[in-house]
């Protein structure tokens, strides 16, 4: 019985997509590293909470099969933010390169990105009475 959930698992990997702009921070590449490592022996491993591992299956299952983007269709493609998923996305990638070359926080690197003044400036001082 191990042997057919490893097959599962194994399908479920081949198609969950990769981010390539995260480069191995992204859930697909995270997904295959927790798959290899629990099933260490491949067909032959024995899984020691079966139900657990069916649940599992299940629910990255419906996940990757966009069971609740069609479920709970969303009004508007933004965020709270009014940022659209391109823009996120772009400004995601470009957070994440900034972030390896400046090893900056991420607070930083968003303040930065969309406020006049520079978040190295400090806050603005409240004049004294």
């Amino acid at each position: 019985m191990s042997a057919t959930r490893y097959r599962r698992f194994l399908k479920l990997c081949e198609e969950w997509p990769r981010d390539q702009t995260k480069k191995g921070q992204d859930l697909g590449t995270f997904l295959r590293q927790r798959v290899a490592a629990a099933f260490r022996e491949g067909e032959n491993t024995q899984i020691t909470d079966p139900e657990k591992c069916d649940q599992m299956y299940e629910s990255l299952a419906r996940i990757n099969g966009n069971y609740y983007r069609q479920r709970f269709p969303r009004v508007r493609d933004t965020s709270f933010t009014g940022v659209t998923v391109e823009e996120c996305k772009l400004l995601l990638t470009g957070s994440m390169q900034h972030m390896d070359e400046e090893k900056k926080g991420l607070w930083k690197t968003l303040m930065k990105r969309f406020s006049s003044k520079s978040p190295e400036d400090g806050p603005e001082k409240a004049p004294e009475k």
